[in-house]
Parts: C-alpha cells; sequence; structure tokens
C-alpha cells in the first residue's frame, strides 16, 4: 500500500476482549447482569442514578487490571509510522489504546475516564468514583456524569468522522459487530467514496458483505500482520 493512503480505522470491543474487557455481549460479563435500559440510556439514568454511577464505577476499576495486547500496539506503530493521513476511531470508552501508545484516537461513544457536569457542560479527566457524587471540579456542582454516549444519544466528533470517510483510500474496521449505528454504516459511507474497505473480525460481523475483503481470527494475531503488510508495502 503505498505511503500516501489515508486510511480511516474503526475499533470496536472486539480488539478490547483479548485484553480481559466485557464485551456487550460477553456471557457472565458485567453487561449481563444489567439490562441495557437500566445503566445506558439517559432516561435509566434519570430512574436510577446510583446505579448507573454505581456500574461505570466498577468499569473504570476494572481498567486497571487489564492491558493492551498487540492489535492496540500494532495501531500504535501505524500511527508512529505511516506517512499518510491516519484517523483511528473506537468505539471503547476504555483507554486501551492510548497506553498501547496511540496519541490520537476519537473516542465517538465517549471515555470511561472522563466526566461531564451536567450543569456547566465542561469534561473534565476523572479516575475517581462518581457514585458519592463528588464535586465537579469546575463548577462545584455535585452533577457529573460519566462521559459516556449512551442508546439514544449522538455520538461524538460524527462530521469529522463522516468527512474523513468521504475522503479516505482505505476503511478498515476492526472488532466490531457491525451491529450498533451509526459506526456500522461507517463501511457504506467509505464504499460510496470509493475506498477499499477490510474487516479484521474474530469472526464474521453483522456486516461482513459490505467490506471488499474480511479476515477473520483474533485482533492480536490480524492487526500485527496488516500493520506489517501497509507499513512494508
Amino acid at each position: 500500500m503505498a505511503q500516501d493512503k489515508r486510511i480511516v480505522i474503526l475499533t470496536g470491543a472486539g480488539i478490547s476482549a483479548e485484553s480481559g474487557i466485557d464485551t456487550f455481549r460477553s456471557a457472565g460479563g458485567l453487561w449481563e447482569q444489567h439490562k441495557v435500559e437500566d445503566v445506558a440510556t439517559p432516561e435509566g439514568f434519570a430512574r436510577n442514578p446510583d446505579l448507573v454511577l454505581g456500574f461505570y464505577d466498577k468499569r473504570r476499576e476494572a481498567l486497571s487490571g487489564v492491558k493492551p495486547n498487540p492489535a492496540h500496539a500494532a495501531l500504535a506503530r501505524l500511527e508512529r509510522e505511516f506517512l499518510g493521513e491516519l484517523l483511528l476511531v473506537t468505539q471503547n470508552v476504555d483507554d486501551l489504546h492510548e497506553r498501547g501508545g496511540s496519541s490520537q484516537v476519537l473516542h465517538m461513544h465517549g471515555e470511561l475516564k472522563s466526566a461531564l457536569c451536567m450543569s456547566c457542560g465542561v469534561r473534565s479527566a476523572w479516575d475517581a468514583p462518581m457514585s458519592d457524587r463528588p464535586p465537579c471540579p469546575v463548577c462545584q456542582a455535585p452533577t457529573l456524569r460519566p462521559d459516556v454516549v449512551w442508546f439514544g444519544e449522538m455520538p461524538y466528533q460524527m462530521e469529522r468522522i463522516y468527512a474523513a470517510l468521504s475522503a479516505c483510500d482505505l476503511f478498515v474496521s476492526i472488532g466490531t459487530s457491525g451491529a450498533v449505528y451509526p459506526a456500522a454504516g461507517f463501511v457504506q459511507e467509505a464504499r460510496a467514496a470509493g475506498a477499499a474497505t477490510l474487516e479484521l473480525n474474530l469472526e464474521p460481523s453483522d456486516g461482513t458483505h459490505y467490506f471488499a475483503e474480511a479476515r477473520h481470527g483474533p485482533a492480536g494475531e490480524l492487526v500485527p500482520q496488516w500493520v506489517d503488510e501497509v507499513l512494508v508495502g
């Protein structure tokens, strides 16, 4: 692949699953213990904020027990060495891309280690629990919520993402189910703009048939192999 290419990469839960983070559908995981509408919607937060804040406190705390895997490291290497334009978009709210070495990551669904104040609208880096209603670092109001995008809310920086999709030469989807929109529609946006498309996933996703090429297997194996191809080619 020529070094002057423009690449957009989308990563999903599958890339973090190999590090030990529960996916949305993993059996016995944290998500399975709760209904989505109770912990991942604005309505659920309004009904029972204690439940929601405690749920995300546990998810945030769990990050300390996991580490980036070879797929994260490979994408960080691509960022460092690729001579073209690269946009890494993730649906994940964990910080494994950053800990793996990537410095430019667009978190379209927000971040566990960020707090959003519902009073002043300011986002703050956050590592502590929220269930005890700590004050906002800016306005001091006890109205913090996880800075994550819940079902029914608009993902972040969609204008920038669609602009990149319309101009890219290659769109790569890694570890995604192909079932959650708008991200599931990114491959069609890229195809309509004339881009090549590649799926790297443990198994065929719901949208595999939209991709010109699909490779299936562990992300920790497939992603480093693909990055080698890009940087050598």
